[in-house]
């Protein structure tokens, strides 16, 4: 499986200024290139068409032949990510204001935006954490990087591929993909229900809630001082605006971490197998009042469940999606699925058996239920022919 590893460049008073000269220049240059391809093709520009027409300026601008390489295939990436959204109706219909903006100009790319690296332009020293990278100004060498030591054991065993160079937050970051092994996977004694919600990050079918409240807390928080910012309309409030947006982003990211990890270690520990429930639409399914629209629009179900698929599979933890319909109605006990199963949104009462606690507990014993009876069906073996 693969994942990204992130370290920390640190270039010194020599360094620093060839690699404030070179993102923006790289990215000058595939503007360039964005104009041509949309100019002579539209949104269909080729990695071969690309390079006929472009790769001969870019090497005049003083670009290294495999910088041109990677900033031609960039482009004409970009534009078959937008060829693919276009047809996957993700940016609306054909006559939608938001297509037509996309359509109707090339793809423009940030002066700092990321670019990628190949082995003949960047190499890794991992005894003395230093790379050596090709720059508009030559060849750097012995630029220091700094991580943690599992990521830098992490990179030696299993860096694959090319890495990308960032620019974010005046901090210069290294990306690079590891190709992790996997574990096999063991048959399940059992099966963890997670049920994910907005109050409630996360409840299992063991009774173990991890709270929103914090996270909830945090985002108003945030939010009051970026109200405060927007009021001022400077450059400068800008800047912090976008700032903090990307802290936000990495808290909750820091949080639905740590509760992956705990769900995926108590169910290596247990030998039992992990099911989530499938959340695929729901924000197009489910409406709210206006006041909880942001609070809706800001919930990381999707990251959380990411997060638990690829730490179930890199531990070898059975894992398995279910249908969620009903989950916080019906009694795991008895089978009974009504509305007033639920009377409130905390709390569950069977009307039938009269089993009750609370609404996501038994929500998770329903989604532990499906994973188990769901994954009997999928590991079924063949039938063998008469």
């Amino acid at each position: 499986m693969k994942i990204v590893t992130q370290v920390k460049l640190m270039p010194d008073a020599v360094q620093a200024p060839a690699f404030e000269r070179t993102l923006p220049a790289i990215n000058e240059a595939a503007n360039w290139v964005s104009a041509m391809s949309f100019e002579h093709f539209q949104l269909k520009g080729s990695v071969r068409e690309l390079r006929k027409r472009c790769y001969g300026e870019l090497k005049a601008r003083g670009l290294g032949a495999q910088a041109a390489q990677h900033i031609i295939k960039r482009v004409a990436d970009a534009y078959a990510t937008l060829r693919a959204n276009i047809k996957a109706g993700n940016l609306g219909l054909e006559h939608s204001k938001r297509r037509h903006k996309a359509q109707s100009k090339p793809i423009v790319f940030r002066p700092h935006a990321a670019h990628t690296f190949d082995d003949r332009c960047l190499s890794w020293n991992y005894d003395t954490q230093t790379v050596s990278i090709w720059t508009l100004d030559g060849r750097i060498k012995n630029v220091r990087f700094v991580c943690s030591p599992g990521a830098l054991g992490q990179l030696a065993e299993h860096r694959q591929g090319e890495s990308d160079l960032a620019f974010r937050d005046g901090k210069w970051l290294l990306i690079a993909t590891c190709e992790i092994p996997e574990a096999p996977p063991f048959e399940p004694k059992g099966f963890i229900g997670v049920d994910r919600g907005i109050s409630n990050l996360a409840t299992t079918s063991d009774g173990d809630n991890h709270c929103g409240r914090r996270l909830g807390r945090y985002r108003r928080w945030q939010a009051r001082k970026k109200a405060e910012l927007q009021a001022r309309q400077t450059r400068s409030a800008k800047q912090l605006l976008k700032k903090r947006a990307r802290r936000e982003a990495r808290h909750a990211t820091h949080i639905n971490h740590k509760i992956a990890k705990t769900v995926v270690a108590v169910a290596q520990r247990t030998e039992r197998g992990i099911a989530l429930e499938q959340l695929k639409g729901i924000r197009e399914r489910v409406t709210v009042p206006r006041d909880q629209r942001a609070r809706q629009s800001s919930w990381p179900f999707h990251q959380l469940g990411s997060f638990l698929a690829y730490k179930a599979k890199r531990a070898g933890v059975p894992f398995i999606e279910v249908d969620p319909a009903y989950t916080s109605q019906r009694c795991p006990r008895c089978g009974h699925t009504g509305r007033a199963n639920r009377p409130t949104r905390d709390h569950f009462h069977c009307r039938r058996c009269g089993l009750a606690g609370p609404a996501d507990h038994v929500a998770g014993a329903n989604i532990a239920q499906r994973g188990a009876t769901a994954w009997v069906f999928v590991n079924m073996p063949d039938p063998v022919p008469a």
